[in-house]
């Protein structure tokens, strides 16, 4: 199955301005109602431009969920990439990587737009496959910290950890922010408990 993508990328300034446009409106319009709500042609009238210049862009409302997706996504491998940075010992990679965990709950918690951003990657089956490519990026940033620290250990194991690791990182997200606050506060503490038992095991 094909992943639906931008028809065109933008490459002058004004072809970024709308495509610009194009997405804070679509995020306005999903935060408030929802991306099952996300209309083509309403995203047009609201952007103001025609459906014609919008389909120049974004051949669907997939495509328009992609791009917020992927935008999304460049900014947290960003911070997951400047979190990790700074690691020179096991015992800062544990607390740098609490510390995204927490960081990332709270970008979860204070943007209900991204939960629903992610809802619609989940339900659309040619989208899935993005976020397990983002999962084996944001891996390969963590592996390779790892393996700087620990240079004797397996390659493979620590490539497997990564990745696992970082994929149920959002699975731990969509589950603590679909459940009471509480609940959701104890299941990423216990993903964490989890997840650096399991990075900085010998």
């Amino acid at each position: 199955m094909s992943e639906p993508q931008m028809r065109r990328a933008p490459s002058q300034k004004r072809s970024r301005e709308r495509v610009g446009a194009i997405l804070a409106t679509a995020t306005d319009m999903i935060a408030k109602a929802g991306s099952d709500a996300l209309r083509m042609s309403e995203l047009a009238q609201r952007t103001g431009i025609s459906i014609g210049s919008l389909y120049q862009y974004f051949p669907d409302k997939s495509a328009v969920v992609r791009a917020l997706a992927e935008r999304s996504n460049e900014e947290s491998r960003a911070c997951i990439a400047e979190g990790l940075a700074a690691a020179a010992s096991m015992e800062a990679l544990a607390g740098a990587f609490a510390s995204l965990v927490d960081t990332y709950y709270g970008m979860f918690l204070a943007e209900p737009v991204i939960r629903d951003i992610w809802s619609a990657v989940q339900a659309d089956g040619a989208l899935r496959a993005m976020e397990v490519a983002e999962s084996r990026r944001n891996g390969a940033l963590l592996a390779a910290r790892l393996q700087m620290l620990r240079p004797q250990a397996d390659p493979a194991r620590i490539e497997a950890t990564a990745l696992l690791v970082m994929h149920l990182g959002e699975a731990t997200m969509r589950l603590a922010v679909s459940v009471d606050r509480a609940e959701g506060d104890r299941l990423v503490e216990a993903y964490k408990r989890m997840a650096i038992r399991e990075l900085t095991a010998p």
